[in-house]
């Protein structure tokens, strides 16, 4: 990877987050190519979505709906093992979340003056679960359960349909799907089935392909900009980009244990960043020996290859860990792996990341799959100023305002004003008038 060597450099915020190795890519450079994809069906519908579908993935399902047969065959026929595994983590990611639901609260500000804060799912979520270099039953679980937690009465999972398997979805999202109970599955991927999923139409064998109101779930470029397009008629999650981790290690880390989980997130794809931050030359030289030694036998070798010499990877030295958590705060990764003398001190000083793991013993792959937490997390920074999929992700506060007669009087003068100040004189009127006798 390349060497970044802040040593001796005033380290500031702004400077970091301007040279800071950093992937993704470009939406807006897409949008021009996916706007027609979104427009066609929004006209067309389920049609426009197959014909792309067909264009794209060189496949074309009869229907977008696979039969709930298929979804039976698919649970059947799972390998126990994998079938064991996702047990277990459906049980940890529903024991995490379940902590996460929100309770109504009332509020009496005065006499006869009540505000309650209610909360309420949101109605019909479409959960994107991607399928190309990769197979990701774990997404079926990770957007599923916090939505089912948080109450979300309809859901649906849109997935790429697969040639080797007859046009419909991987066998194992299918599975995973009727694992948690969900009986709505479409046949469709990329920017056409984010476009019918916010749309809805009519399904090739007239049925109701009912929209959402909400979109969740990562996936490549072109299903961010096509989330960015439609985001107008449905709300999403975020717009996610290349996978990313940040391993803070100084010199008690093992270069074994941080060369492979560098290459366990590089492994997603060419574009996922890769990035150590280290006042030890020492860990970092062990580490680039480790990695040149264990790339020998990675089976995605070119994949991960190409990750760790991007632009998006590094190894950053610095000068102490002081200046370690400044950087990894500045950078805001997605993931952030804490191994030093003592994690959890140090952890409790990163105040930006989607998610923290702790120790030798909590590498991103257990969050990924059977830590409990949830592995839809911001990306490019974002985790600055956002957080990553939760229960709170499918609820909606809604501010209910009771105020009785008495309790609106004493008020009056103090609304009338402050609508005067603001030049806003119908605001006090409609005040004034409920007490003219």
């Amino acid at each position: 990877m390349t060497r970044i060597d802040l040593r001796g450099v005033a380290l500031s915020v702004a400077r970091l987050r301007a040279e800071l190795p950093r992937g993704g890519g470009d939406v807006d450079a897409v949008l021009p190519t996916v706007r027609p994809i979104v427009e066609a069906v929004a006209e067309r519908g389920a049609h426009a979505a197959l014909d792309h579908t067909e264009a794209f993935d060189g496949v074309r399902p009869p229907a977008v709906r696979v039969p709930s047969a298929e979804l039976d065959a698919a649970l059947a026929a799972l390998d126990r093992r994998v079938g064991d595994a996702l047990h277990v983590a459906i049980e940890r990611v529903r024991a995490v979340h379940a902590a996460q639901r929100r309770t109504d609260l009332t509020t009496e500000v005065g006499p006869g003056a009540v505000v309650t804060q209610r909360w309420v799912p949101v109605q019909r979520v479409g959960l994107y679960v991607p399928g190309g270099a990769a197979v990701y039953p774990s997404s079926v679980v990770m957007n599923v359960v916090p939505a089912q937690i948080a109450g979300v009465e309809s859901l649906v999972i849109a997935s790429p349909p697969q040639r080797a398997f007859g046009g419909l979805p991987h066998p194992t999202i299918l599975a995973a799907a009727r694992l948690l109970g969900v009986d709505e599955v479409w046949a469709v991927g990329g920017a056409q089935a984010v476009a019918l999923l916010a749309c809805g139409g009519t399904d090739t064998d007239g049925a109701d392909l009912a929209p959402v109101d909400m979109i969740t779930g990562p996936g490549n470029l072109y299903v961010t900009a096509a989330k960015r397009l439609c985001r107008s008629r449905v709300g999403i999650d975020a717009e996610a980009g290349p996978t990313e981790i940040a391993i803070l290690a100084d010199h008690t880390a093992d270069p074994a244990h941080v060369a492979a989980d560098l290459i366990s997130q590089a492994e997603h794809d060419e574009a996922a960043a890769s990035v150590l931050v280290t006042p030890s030359t020492g860990l970092a030289d062990a580490t680039d020996a480790e990695l040149a030694s264990q790339l020998r036998t990675t089976a995605h070798r070119e994949r991960v290859t190409a990750a760790l010499r991007g632009r998006q990877s590094a190894t950053i030295v610095v000068d102490d860990l002081d200046a370690a958590v400044l950087v990894v705060n500045a950078y805001a990764a997605e993931h952030v792996e804490i191994q030093t003398a003592d994690p959890a001190a140090v952890a409790a000083r990163i105040r930006s990341a989607g998610a923290i793991f702790v120790g030798p013993y909590a590498p991103v792959s257990l969050g990924d799959y059977c830590a409990g937490s949830n592995h839809v997390l911001p990306t490019g920074g974002g985790a600055r100023h956002s957080s990553g999929l939760s229960v709170q992700s499918f609820l909606r506060g809604i501010q209910v305002v009771e105020y009785t007669e008495a309790a609106l009087k004493d008020v009056a003068g103090h609304v009338i004003t402050l609508a005067k100040a603001e030049d806003l004189p119908a605001h006090g009127e409609a005040i004034r008038r409920r007490f003219e006798r």
